[in-house]
């Protein structure tokens, strides 16, 4: 049975394209039900129904996993049976009619536009390293992408002179994103004062790079994002994704369309999007609780 498992990994990777981060978390998930497979005497998949599904799916609870967790792992379930039935290796799909739990969705947290100006003022231009950071910074609040996009971007990504850059998303989907002047202006004193140094002569087809010359890598990313969090002396957690969830909520703030944001964020789905409607509408009605005459 672990051999099917291997079998998808191998087709979520060469097939669909999918992350090694992505990948291994499936792996995770699925390694978990095949524990309780195991554990329970199962000697094939075939013989698994929606009860067994069900099963697992409570003792996950009951072990005090989250919701949000048990839902993944149930989503792994049901894409590797899927996958299966897909091969002719199964006849039936016993996940089918099995529903996932509800789910809070949890409201992300945001930086104010003031909290931003803060975070991006902090390197120091007058310096190599800065003027890369600064960059960075302006980068990723001026297009709202992930840690790990910003970290693999090309330089022939770039087009300074119309303003806009080539993202390679999750599933290997590529998206264009516009840039902002200030972004823009950062971006060309980087590459005019900064990539150079770094580089020593030598080439590297990634944009942002270490002091040795090699691409930086998302965990040196987020460490100076948080770095430079602390020196602004925002008190709010930091967490990877919080300048991409600032990014479209000033955007819808300010009466950006939904579909246009769903675009820039690469969302597959517009329902990822929708969460942060709901941050507007906290917004507001702490608003009218704060100011209204008889809240």
């Amino acid at each position: 049975m672990r051999q099917l498992i291997d079998n998808f990994l191998s087709y979520l990777s060469v097939e669909r394209g999918l992350s090694r981060n992505t990948t291994a978390s499936y792996q995770e998930d699925l390694n978990f039900y095949m524990d309780f497979l195991e554990e329970h005497a199962f000697d094939s998949l075939s013989k698994v129904t929606r009860n067994d599904i069900a099963d697992f799916m409570l003792l996950q609870k009951d072990k005090g996993l989250a919701s949000n967790s048990i839902a993944r792992r149930l989503a792994a379930i049901k894409s590797f049976h899927r996958f299966l039935v897909r091969e002719r290796i199964l006849k039936a799909d016993p996940t089918s009619l099995v529903d996932a739990p509800k789910l809070w969705k949890k409201i992300p947290e945001t930086l104010s536009l003031n909290e931003v100006e803060a975070l991006i003022a902090q390197p120091n231009i007058r310096d190599k390293q800065g003027i890369r950071d600064r960059a960075i910074l302006e980068a990723l609040y001026a297009t709202g992408m992930r840690v790990s996009e910003v970290v693999n971007l090309k330089l022939g990504s770039l087009n300074l002179e119309v303003g806009f850059v080539r993202c390679i998303g999750k599933g290997n989907k590529e998206r264009v994103i516009p840039l902002g002047k200030k972004a823009i202006d950062s971006l060309e004193r980087y590459l005019e004062a900064s990539r150079p140094a770094f580089l020593k002569n030598k080439e590297s087809e990634f944009l942002f790079l270490s002091r040795l010359g090699k691409k930086i890598s998302r965990q040196s990313l987020w460490k100076l994002i948080r770095i430079y969090a602390r020196a602004a002396r925002i008190k709010k957690p930091m967490r990877p994704h919080i300048l991409r969830h600032s990014f479209a909520t000033h955007l819808l703030e300010r009466g950006a369309d939904l579909r246009s944001v769903q675009e820039m964020l690469g969302h597959a789905n517009i329902s990822t999007t929708q969460i942060y409607t709901h941050i507007n509408k906290d917004r507001l009605k702490t608003i009218h609780k704060t100011f209204h005459p008889r809240p």
